[in-house]
């Protein structure tokens, strides 16, 4: 499967590309003594020389040390599985970004769709991941079907239509979650709520958006991040005009990638490609798939029904414009208005469109107004604290320091984790106490989860501590 998506998506770079193999500019090839080995699961996918000759390419033009950011979570489940990180060249590091939705997704949320999971006349559907996330608590939708409430998993949202329909009698409850990739189908299934009259169905809507937290990570005291791999899915949908505006700001190179191993070695290369020669612009390597308009009817059917909004991260705290609250007519079906339950941490913003950069030239909000140079507006509970102390992990802290409200309780340190600030591995409680049979946090629960990634495909390893730790 690997290798047929491989040979489906050929590179597409700028001028930091690699010479194909073989050309007469290609860099000579390493000896053999000389060269990383291949990891096994990456000699095992039949792509070995392939990633090899990248990984040489590579290394060949790496001088410095630098550190990059891959931002979606299924790119570090790839980078793991296949040990990409193993043949970096030494100085050269990653951090995984919080490019997982489902792990991004608030616990307030999951409480208030554990509240309405409760009620005898609803019936909650969401995501398969969904289902397992902790809320304030250790308890999960999951564990709440088990107990008797009516929680059903979907693999597409306009089940929940049909479901609506078959039951005119309950209220049915789908619990939205996702980026830009996601929304078009939320959006979908709430245009088709209303064309067809379906009063029972309502929307508790946790969607959010990629670009303000690269933003937000930027902005962040003590940010290591030089560079970014974007997800390539997402610029899919909204093109790259909001990447654009985010390269012109913050002057630091962003490369639209895939997510085979291939694909991400090129971007790699591209990345540290413009930082040597002390450039930033954005580059598509991903040009089989993403272009520079992106999706036109996904981007129209996202501005019909939402409108960017500031939003909580799980982790994070709130994203000026990071997240989509629905819009018009579409607030109808919003189920916190509906059951009453309080509203999002968060007040909307108004909107400029999807996918376009504003005149400002602060891509990361559609409406211009994340205010520089913290677009990051922490929780209430630690916004008066000193800068970079929110970003130390809860389990260890120095005693008499006060605990970190964006962290899950100790010894879980997934809010530091979804910063990029430190790996699974530095966390007490991984492969113990949290597994993800027994999940402390979200991280390790979602599929693309960067501590679900580490328990499967890294168990028991050794890593050094990430340079970018602080504290």
């Amino acid at each position: 499967m690997l290798k047929a998506a491989i040979r489906s998506r050929p590179y597409e770079l700028g001028s930091g590309s690699l010479p194909a193999a073989g050309s007469k500019n290609a860099a000579p090839a390493k000896p053999a003594a000389d060269s990383a080995p291949i990891p096994a699961a990456a000699a095992a996918s039949g792509d070995a020389v392939e990633v090899a000759r990248l990984a040489q390419g590579l290394a060949a033009i790496s001088r410095h040390p630098w550190t990059l950011m891959e931002v979606c979570g299924g790119q570090t489940h790839t980078i793991l599985r296949w040990g990409l990180d193993q043949l970096l060249p030494p100085g050269l590091r990653l951090i995984h970004g919080p490019g997982c939705p489902v792990c991004v997704t608030p616990a307030e949320t999951i409480e208030q769709a554990l509240n309405l999971a409760r009620r005898p006349e609803v019936i909650l559907c969401s995501y398969g991941d969904m289902l397992r996330v902790p809320g304030l608590g250790r308890d999960d939708l999951l564990a709440m079907r088990a107990e008797g409430g009516d929680v059903r998993l979907l693999t597409s949202p306009l089940q929940a239509l049909r479901i609506a329909a078959n039951h005119p009698d309950r209220q049915v409850v789908f619990l939205a979650v996702g980026f830009e990739t996601t929304a078009p189908a939320t959006a979908l299934l709430a245009r088709q709520a209303l064309a067809h009259g379906i009063g029972n169905l309502s929307l508790l809507n946790a969607h959010v958006r990629v670009a303000p937290a690269m933003q937000a990570i930027l902005a962040e005291p003590g940010n290591q991040v030089q560079g970014f791999l974007a997800a390539g899915h997402v610029c899919a949908v909204l093109g790259t005009a909001e990447l654009q505006a985010l390269v012109a700001r913050w002057h630091v190179p962003v490369v639209v990638s895939g997510f085979a191993a291939p694909e991400l070695l090129a971007a790699l290369h591209a990345c540290v490609s413009q930082l040597e020669a002390g450039v930033a612009r954005l580059e598509n390597a991903y040009g089989s798939v993403v272009q520079p308009g992106g999706n036109g009817q996904a981007q129209q059917l996202l501005a019909e029904v939402f409108r960017p909004c500031d939003r909580h991260w799980r982790g994070l705290g709130d994203l000026a414009g990071g997240g989509l609250a629905l819009a018009g007519v579409y607030q109808s079906l919003d189920a916190r208005m509906r059951f009453g339950l309080p509203a999002e941490l968060a007040s909307p913003a108004p909107a400029s469109g999807f996918g376009k950069a504003t005149a400002a030239g602060d891509g990361c909000c559609a409406n211009g107004a994340c205010p520089a140079p913290a677009p990051l507006m922490v929780a209430a509970a630690v916004a008066a604290a000193p800068p970079g102390s929110w970003s130390q992990a809860a389990s260890s802290e120095p005693p008499g320091e006060a605990p970190d409200p964006l962290q899950p309780p100790p010894p879980c340190i997934a809010g530091t984790i979804l910063r990029g600030q430190a790996l699974p591995l530095d966390c007490p409680a991984f492969g113990g106490a949290c597994t993800p049979e027994q999940p402390l946090g979200a991280p390790m629960v979602s599929g693309e989860g960067a501590c679900a990634a580490y328990y499967r495909y890294r168990p028991g390893a050794e890593l050094p501590r990430p340079l970018h730790r602080r504290g």
